[in-house]
């Protein structure tokens, strides 16, 4: 038996942040992650197969042959997701510069300045979701409207804060309408280990 695995809570953040790019991305693999959610078992979880087969002879023989089942579901969302994830960050960088604000000490800096680089990076994060997801609001009332939602309604698109108490349905106000992706539209990689260089080393000669 395997020993459970347990990341670290920066490992886990990273998992997530690339299982969100992923399932984006892949309907077949939101498909599973659904499934998982609602309480069906992973592929890996379920029981080896036992097939029996009769041979016919004098004495009957019975014969139990395991099938292992490999963790496909498994290695096809660490795989994708971390790839998917360090190609949206590379785009990020391209078009925003993203990773060089984030990574730049900006301590030194007034706020007039500090916003002014912002602007700069707003403006390119704008231009890469425009190009590359079509998103549209999870709830389409006005914000701050008061809605009902009733028994049922999908959890995964709407969360309940406040005084949450009882049972369905509840009666709220509309603090943020939630965005979702109808559509993805990220460049096809060519070499996949390339994804992993968000920007080249410049040298200037």
């Amino acid at each position: 038996m395997n020993t459970p695995i347990h990341p670290s809570f920066l490992s886990r953040v990273a998992i997530a942040i690339g299982s969100f790019f992923a399932i984006l991305g892949n309907a077949r693999l939101a498909g599973d992650i659904h499934r998982l959610r609602t309480g069906e078992p992973l592929a890996a979880d379920v029981p080896p197969n036992e097939v029996r087969v009769e041979v016919p002879v004098e004495k009957i023989v019975e014969t139990r042959i395991e099938v292992p089942v490999e963790k496909i579901v498994e290695k096809r969302v660490e795989v994708h997701s971390a790839t998917a994830a360090l190609q949206l960050l590379g785009l990020l960088q391209r078009e925003a510069r993203f990773v060089d604000f984030t990574q730049e000490d900006v301590a030194p800096y007034s706020d007039a300045e500090i916003g002014a680089a912002a602007r700069v990076v707003h403006q390119g994060c704008r231009k890469l979701l425009a190009e590359h997801f079509t998103l549209q609001p999870v709830r389409a009332e006005a914000e701050g409207s008061r809605i009902t939602l009733q028994a049922g309604f999908d959890a995964t698109a709407v969360r309940l804060t406040g005084n949450v108490v009882g049972q369905a349905p509840f009666t709220g106000t509309l603090s943020h309408r939630g965005w979702q992706a109808s559509d993805v539209r990220l460049p096809q990689l060519t070499d996949a280990k390339a994804a992993a260089v968000i920007a080249q080393a410049e040298v200037e000669l």
